[in-house]
């Protein structure tokens, strides 16, 4: 009688340990799947978007009508590498050096 138990409970366990490799499988590529999702709804819209923002800012020149992130309208006096002047109201003498990364919107000068 004890030999029947023993042998019931050791086909119980190699069932187990099959499944087991399975279940860590399965975790496996839910891991993974879940992993790939994140990447195509959070990571990749947000590199387009740096990509367009970046070619924006190349596009910029003298006498462009800028909004900055602070909320702030101006014209651009000067561009740089990393700086641009921005020229503030109708006041000229209002001036004052910017990064071009704080340009979050250009429209472009009107040419006659």
């Amino acid at each position: 009688m004890n030999l029947a138990v023993l042998n019931t409970a050791a086909a119980t366990t190699e069932g187990t340990s099959g499944s087991g490799t399975f279940g860590m499988l399965g975790m496996l590529l839910y891991v993974a799947f879940f992993a790939v999702v994140i990447y195509f709804l959070a990571v990749r819209p947000q590199k387009k978007q740096q990509k367009s923002h970046a070619a924006m800012l190349t596009t910029v020149a003298n006498g462009d009508s800028v909004l900055t992130s602070s909320g702030f309208y101006g014209v651009v006096i000067d561009v740089m590498e990393d700086v641009v002047i921005l020229e503030f109201g109708n006041n000229k003498n209002c001036r004052i050096p910017m990064q071009k990364s704080a340009i979050v919107e250009i429209e472009k000068q009107e040419e006659n």
